[in-house]
């Protein structure tokens, strides 16, 4: 049964009823009000949002019903007065709902109304949000829950005058789909269809209910939203969604979502009182407030003079502020229902109007112009274009203006981004079109001057954007719906129309430039054409036939010259007829519109079917989703599309998945992409949600260990232990091996079902079982799962159940039935593929023949599920249903230890890690002083934040008497050691990051603020490494520092340090955080020893390598193989790993090409033209290309332009296809079957088309045997100045060891990372350094202070460095090289170059900090300084903050981009002391990469392979785990 997602949000307290009124005409819409939430919350009963359960309400005795019912009138339609003849009709509400109820009910009955219309008790129609009132019944059809609506109709119960109304909700938030109730003291209601006579009333309250759920869609965390979203931002992208729906007719836009925000924040706020406490407060986010406030202004600057004597004039506290207070009774409510309705139904007519004209116009056929236009070419986007929506004027929601603004650099092109003719689209407003046509390019304020459209001097090309004088803001255009010509002289000045404005074109890019042409040129001929008639002494004296033959009669050099062939003239002028008539129907003499060659021009239209007189189709939906593919697409460069190529095991999974559950989708040629994925700003990536939802069709309410389980009813007669006792448990209890009850034969390692409270059936694997001394026979299990109720949800094999380390225990005789599950054990490697392969293809024949049958499902188990670690284990064989009384799950809870615990005077235990006098340890700093609050603006996010404090531990002090021993209680005696940057950031900055400072201050800490261990020892002695990361907890100690004067002195010889004199320890066991791993990282001796201790490596879109390069200086990998699409990148791998064979090419391709040569081609599913390319590869690289049994470790990051929260373009063909290089990656995987497996990606990979991608990914490779394990990481705690946070995925061959996630080392203002699972649960594969962590944030001075000063544009490819380095991290980041490479930067405009030399060179300044005024040009052109289009819109766009952005010292760089701008949504990008953009040598430094570093291609491609790069430390602190795991088997 569908069960009731009801909400807390309701209408209110009931009032009195308002005056009857009659029932409107049916095409007058209806409309609801903003409620009062705090009467709201009175009326809730409680109920939650919560979609999977209904809330129980104690049912009130109901009020007596009208006595005199049968007597009043009751004015009903005709149409709803028609019954179906099986319905039956009662006139008491109890009644129908006894006679719907389908099976038992334990809460309050939920029902369906359809049919149903709200009204007085004189039958008059009332509005929806009235239906609180004294008064209002209800009269429907009542129907079951669990039907469908129109099927089985005969099931409902038709009832009449019910109620009263108690109050009505909203729900369907986490589903994303509104759903409205009504509750009366018996029942709660569905609404799902009004009667058509009261449809008028309900579909405005359903649309506000629409807009409430989209907007918390877009907000909240935990399905996707974005919290940091700015009001413009939200209104865009809520317009954009919610019109992409077609049932809305392009109804809903900005003033509307504007209207009705308090009703939005009256709803949202509900939600409080139900989430959980880790949720967000809604109604303290800023944007619902401004929502509310710009709602409330509105209303009240309209209401402010009219304002009445019951009203009352407030001024607080001397603000100029005027806040009228008002008490809305039920009449007042009721009018502004009415005015709001009347508003409603002005929209949906004023969105009907064109479509309802069925004027003739004009089809264009693209197969005609075809010969007049180029060969085809695709549009090449430019990465920092906005949405045109986010630039909405603010004019009245009735207006028929838009803006007019000018678009340069433009070009056109269809929804595959294919370059395409203007003309293809109707010229007339309103006409119907088949095809759509969108644009990109540089938008400016129109300065109301007239100019023509592409002069020839002037054309423009991408490369050359940064040139232009004042280009404006790139943006991407919605749907072009109209276009025109104006001509006066020799200008002709093309001008086209979208929802949002009109945009005078001027300049096209150079590359869109030959299919403007072909359209100027026509229109020059109409030009021509119209003098030519004018100098006629009557215009109609020229047929069509006479403007041909002297058309023809043109000198070649004449600008309207089409050939000299009549035929062909004729031709031309018929197929591009469109624009000649409409110059025509625009020119002001008469008799020229009603010449002769115009007749003749449109019945030569007419002949070739260019005219169509009625508009049958369906008009393009206004205001509708920007389905732009520039808002799809990543800046990438363009390449041919190509679909995956895969391994049949790989393409079963996924194929058998999108049949399932995407039927339509799975059809063969279909182009649909998803539509759920909305936008992610590009500051998501610093200022996202802290969750990752991975949403599910399955999802548990209660873990299934802590569910109430129903008690036996089973006499203990009925239960037999079958042979003798063998051995006993830990508590004295027999243990036995089998058992019978109820004809069922259960024995250790067998599995059972059982039922809970909830009547869900739970599955046990059988560890042992035991007699108790009462009697009573009891087995203890392990809970199994179905692959749907883990992270896995509808990706899971329906086969496949997983063991859980939940353990229960429950009496034999709750036994329900037995199950079949087949533990599995899986051979490893390449060898045993095939055969694996058809073991399960014989095993999916068997379930299916099974399933035919009727025969109870047999299950698989191959797994272990530990959802609390985010992973799949390989199952502890040896370990499973041993019988022997003791479980492994349980053992390891016990490992786990107390949590704290006194040994002895010197050592006690905290955390599973034991503390001994002289040991150092970290102290929170929170415990030393409050943490100063950080700054906000993105690069400052670290400022103020402080690493743990170093201690030297010297005494426990537990509490005396009897007091209760706690670590918060028991106290340790300390001696504080101070870092660096305890005295100052240029202390700081100059000093090694690993360098402490003894000191006399001794501290009492509670034991609660201990977070771990570390080691002090001499400089000498440190851990040698000459990379800028650290991964041991070692300092060192060579000065005394007095907090009180500040002095420094050398540490005298006789303070001695415990540890000093000791040696590292060797030992893992007790030492906390201690890292023991004594590898030299980076040495010449690691690397020496890297080809026989690490594994031969295949990199698959391996860009410039920064994975490769982190995994391979850990000593972990050595990459031999390569494979990288684009050639610059391409390039840079091979001069930064000579000993690798890099592929440029396809990975398709060169998949294909192994399975040819490894004679699988049977195996292999690829396109013809990967098959082609492959058989072209030279003999050469097919020697190279590695076959299975080489390649030891898989690893790469499928493009991340379709999954990236930083890139908006995530939903188009090209897109998809990317999106389907993950399925060519995990067939990689699939072959080679290698014994570690590295999937990188970036956050959004997870939550990626509502989850599907990244659960398909894990259940590949969990049918191909591996573990896995998934999370998501924050790079810039682990030693890079950036926040960039990336998704994984490992997977290790069984027998291997699964390597952990590393230890974040260094303080980072980013939130845990979560990635939220079934049952509840969530899953941070790392904690949040904000609050601590061992060492401090590399900050930007860190980073790049060394580097010698440029100007702006510089180019110089070599320069020396010019001082010596500063920091740890530059001595590091420089290694051995001499001299600098790439420190060259991008160049800016003029104009932008004079905005940047006005930017204040302080930290968090930017473009709010330019003064407001005019600069003149080197042209003379007078610009303003402060962009046009920020302030116009920064109230609704977070203010826009970054954009012309200095970066600060003290701080962070903001996520690396592809191509840093100062105008793009990661805009801080500006030197913190100089003018210009930051070098591509300062993007790789903050990214990690060492100085020696080589990028290959011009600056662009330089830029894009930093920004879509692992950062080598991240990479590093993996290879560190992998080395771990390996070293483990080994």
């Amino acid at each position: 049964m569908e069960k009731v997602p009801h909400t807390a949000v309701t209408t209110g307290t009931k009032r009195r009823r308002a005056k009857p009124r009659e029932m409107a005409d049916e095409s007058i819409e209806d409309d609801r009000l903003e409620t009062e939430f705090a009467n709201d919350k009175k009326e809730s009963n409680g109920a939650t949002e919560n979609g999977d359960r209904p809330i129980a309400h104690k049912r009130r005795k109901r009020a007596a019903a009208c006595s005199n019912f049968k007597e009043k009138a009751f004015d009903l339609s005709e149409d709803d007065s028609l019954v179906a003849i099986k319905e039956s009709r009662v006139e008491e509400e109890i009644g129908a709902v006894r006679l719907t109820k389908t099976g038992p009910e334990d809460k309050k009955s939920c029902r369906k109304l359809i049919d149903f219309i709200l009204h007085d008790e004189n039958g008059n129609a009332q509005p929806f949000e009235m239906s609180h009132s004294d008064g209002i019944s209800i009269t429907a059809l009542v129907m079951p829950l669990d039907d469908n609506m129109e099927k089985d109709r005969e099931k409902g119960i038709r009832c009449l005058r019910f109620g009263p109304i108690k109050n009505w909700a909203i729900s369907g938030y986490k589903q994303g789909t509104a759903a409205i109730w009504l509750s009366t003291e018996l029942a709660d209601y569905k609404c799902v269809k009004p009667a058509s006579g009261y449809r008028s009333y309900f579909d405005h309250f359903s649309r506000k209910a629409d807009v409430c759920v989209e907007v918390y869609k877009k907000l909240a965390r935990s399905v996707g939203g974005n919290l940091q979203l700015g009001l413009e931002e939200l209104l865009a992208s809520v317009v954009r969604s919610i019109n992409s729906n077609r049932s809305f007719n392009g109804t809903v836009n900005k003033d509307f979502v504007i209207s009705i925000g308090e009703f939005i924040y009256n709803q949202l706020s509900g939600l409080d009182n139900t989430s959980d406490k880790d949720d967000e407060t809604l109604s303290e986010l800023p944007v619902l407030v401004a929502l509310r406030n710009e709602c409330t202004s509105r209303i009240e600057f309209n209401k402010l003079p009219g304002m009445t004597s019951s009203e009352t004039l407030k001024i607080k506290d001397g603000q100029c502020k005027e806040e009228v207070t008002r008490n809305e009774d039920e009449d007042e409510k009721l009018a502004r229902l009415l005015h709001e309705e009347e508003e409603w139904k002005l929209m949906k007519q004023r969105s009907k109007r064109q479509a309802s004209k069925k004027n003739v116009y004009i089809k264009i056929s693209e197969t005609e112009i075809a010969n007049d236009y180029p060969l085809p070419a695709y549009y090449k986007p430019y990465s920092l274009e906005m949405d045109e929506y986010m630039f909405d004027s603010d004019m009245g929601m009735f207006s028929d203006d838009v803006p007019v603004r000018i678009l340069n650099n433009w070009a056109l092109y269809n929804s595959d981004s294919r370059l395409i003719s203007l003309e293809l689209i109707p010229m007339k407003s309103g006409a119907e079109n088949d095809i759509v046509i969108f644009g990109s390019g540089f938008m400016r304020e129109d300065d109301g001057s007239f100019f023509s459209t592409a002069e020839p001097t002037q054309l423009s090309s991408s490369s050359s954007k940064s040139d232009q004088e004042d280009q404006g803001v790139p943006i991407y255009l919605s749907p072009i719906k109209e276009w025109v010509i104006e001509f006066g002289g020799s200008m002709i000045c093309i001008s086209i129309r979208t929802d949002i404005a009109w945009y005078k074109l001027h300049q096209p890019l150079k590359q869109y430039a030959p299919w403007c042409d072909t359209v100027l040129k026509t229109a020059r001929l109409a030009v021509s054409v119209i003098t030519l008639l004018k100098g006629q002494s009557r215009a109609s004296k020229l047929g069509f036939a006479d403007v041909i033959k002297k058309v023809a009669e043109f000198e070649s050099g004449h600008p309207a010259f089409i050939s000299s062939n009549a035929t062909l003239v004729e031709r031309y002028v018929v197929v591009h007829g469109q624009i000649i008539l409409q110059q025509f129907a625009n020119y002001p003499d008469p008799s020229i519109r009603r010449s002769a060659f115009v007749t003749g021009l449109t019945a030569k239209m007419e002949d070739r079917r260019h005219i169509k007189l009625v508009m049958k189709k369906k008009s393009q939906p206004t205001r509708g989703e920007n389905l732009n593919p520039s808002a799809n697409i990543g800046p990438i460069i363009r390449r041919k599309l190509m679909r995956a190529t895969t391994t049949r095991l790989i393409s079963k999974i996924w194929g058998d998945y999108y049949a399932t559950h995407f039927p339509e989708d799975s059809k063969e040629g279909a182009e649909d992409e998803p539509k759920e994925i909305e936008e992610e700003q590009e500051e998501n990536e610093e200022d996202a949600e802290e969750e990752v939802k991975v949403e599910e069709e399955h999802v548990l309410s209660t873990p299934p260990s802590a569910r109430s389980r129903k008690s036996s009813s089973n006499n203990c007669k009925e239960i037999e232990w079958e042979g003798q006792t063998v051995g006993k448990t830990r508590s004295g209890d027999d243990l036995y091996k089998c058992a019978r009850v109820r004809e069922l034969n259960i024995s250790v390692g067998g599995a059972v079902k059982l039922e809970d409270d909830s009547e869900d059936a739970l599955m046990c694997f059988v560890e042992y079982m035991y007699e108790k001394q009462d009697g009573t026979h009891m087995i203890h299990g392990r809970i199994l799962q179905k692959g749907s109720q883990t992270v896995l949800g509808n990706a899971a094999n329906e086969q496949e159940v997983f063991v859980t380390n939940d353990c229960l225990e429950f009496e034999i005789g709750d036994i329900k039935e037995l199950v079949s599950v087949n533990v599995q054990l899986i051979p490893r490697g390449h060898k045993y593929r095939k055969e694996n392969l058809q073991a399960n293809r014989i095993e999916r024949a068997k379930a299916e023949e099974r399933k035919k049958k009727g025969l109870p499902m047999e299950y698989i188990c191959k797994s272990l599920y530990c959802p609390e670690k985010g992973a799949f284990f390989s199952l502890p064989y040896d370990k499973l249903g041993t019988g022997t009384g003791i479980c492994s799950s349980c053992q390891q809870r016990e490992a786990v230890g107390d949590e704290f615990k006194i040994l002895s005077e010197t050592t006690f235990v905290f955390k599973n890690s034991t503390y001994a006098v002289h040991d150092f340890l970290y102290v929170r700093p929170e415990f030393f002083s409050r943490v100063d609050g950080h700054e906000t603006y993105k690069a400052g996010r670290n400022v103020g934040l402080k690493p743990y404090v170093v201690c030297h531990l010297h005494s426990i002090n537990a509490p005396a008497g009897s007091k209760k021993v706690n670590p918060e209680s028991t106290k340790v005696s300390v001696r504080r050691l101070y870092r660096p940057d305890d005295i100052s950031s240029a202390r700081a900055y100059s000093s090694d990051i690993r360098e402490v400072y003894y000191s006399e201050d001794m501290l009492s800490v509670p034991v609660a603020m201990i977070e771990g261990k570390c080691e002090v020892t001499t400089k000498n002695n440190l851990p040698d490494s000459n990379l800028p990361v650290v991964v041991d907890h070692v300092f060192y100690c060579e000065y005394l520092y007095d907090p009180d004067t500040g002095a420094l002195k050398q540490l005298q010889s006789n303070v001695k340090l415990m540890t000093i004199a000791r040696k590292a320890p060797t030992s893992k066991k007790n030492k906390g955080k201690q890292i023991c791993d004594s590898d030299q990282a980076g040495s010449d001796k690691q690397k020496a020893a890297a080809s026989e201790n690490s594994l031969a490596t295949l990199d698959i879109f391996a860009g410039c390598g920064g994975l490769s390069e982190g995994l391979q200086l850990s000593g972990a990998s050595h990459t031999k193989w390569a494979i990288e699409y684009e050639e610059p990148a391409g390039q840079a791998f091979g001069e930064n790993h000579p000993e690798a064979a890099v592929f440029v090419e396809n990975c398709n391709v060169i998949l294909k090409a192994i399975m040819d040569k490894c004679d699988d081609t049977d195996d292999c599913i690829s396109t013809s033209e990967a098959s082609e390319q492959a058989a072209k590869l030279s003999d050469e690289k097919i020697k190279n290309l590695p076959v299975p049994g080489e390649v030891e470790f898989i690893n790469g990051g499928p493009p991340c332009q379709g999954f990236s929260g930083m890139n908006r373009f995530n939903q188009s063909p090209w897109s998809k296809v990317q999106c389907e290089m993950i399925l060519a990656f995990l067939s990689f995987a699939e072959y080679f079957r290698p014994r570690f497996f590295l999937l990188e990606n970036v956050r959004n990979f997870v939550s990626f088309n509502k989850g599907q991608t990244f659960r398909l990914t894990l259940a590949s490779l969990l049918e191909m045997g591996y573990q896995v394990r998934f999370g998501i990481l924050e790079a810039g705690a682990y030693g890079v100045a950036q926040s960039r946070k990336r998704a994984f995925i490992w997977a290790a061959a069984p027998g291997e060891t699964l390597p952990d996630w590393p230890e974040p080392m260094h303080v980072f203002a980013s939130p845990e990372l979560k990635i939220t699972l079934p049952d509840g649960k969530y899953y941070a594969a790392a904690k949040s350094t904000a609050g601590g962590a061992p060492f401090r944030s590399i900050t930007v001075r860190d980073t790049i202070g060394d580097l010698p000063p440029v100007e702006n544009g510089a180019s110089k490819p070599t320069i020396q460095y010019g001082s010596e380095p500063i920091s740890w991290f530059q001595k590091k980041i420089r290694g051995d090289v001499l001299s600098l490479n790439d420190q060259i930067s991008k160049e800016m405009n003029e104009l932008n170059l004079i905005r940047c030399k006005h930017i204040p060179k302080r930290p968090g300044c930017d473009w709010h900090d330019l003064p407001d005024e005019k600069v003149k040009l080197s042209s003379g052109q007078m610009v303003e300084l402060i962009p046009w289009c920020l302030p116009n819109t920064a109230k609704r766009h977070n203010q826009w903050k970054g954009l012309y952005g200095r970066l600060d010292w003290e701080g962070n760089f903001p996520t690396s981009v592809t191509d840093p701008q100062p105008m793009g949504k990661v805009g801080m990008c500006f030197h913190p002391d100089q003018d210009r953009i930051i070098t591509v040598r300062e993007c790789a430094r903050s990214q990690g990469f060492l100085d020696g570093y080589r990028f290959a291609g011009n600056i662009q491609s330089k830029h894009r392979q930093i920004g879509n790069a692992v950062p080598p430390p991240l990479a590093y602190a993996l290879g560190r785990k992998l080395k771990q795991a390996i070293n483990a088997r080994n």
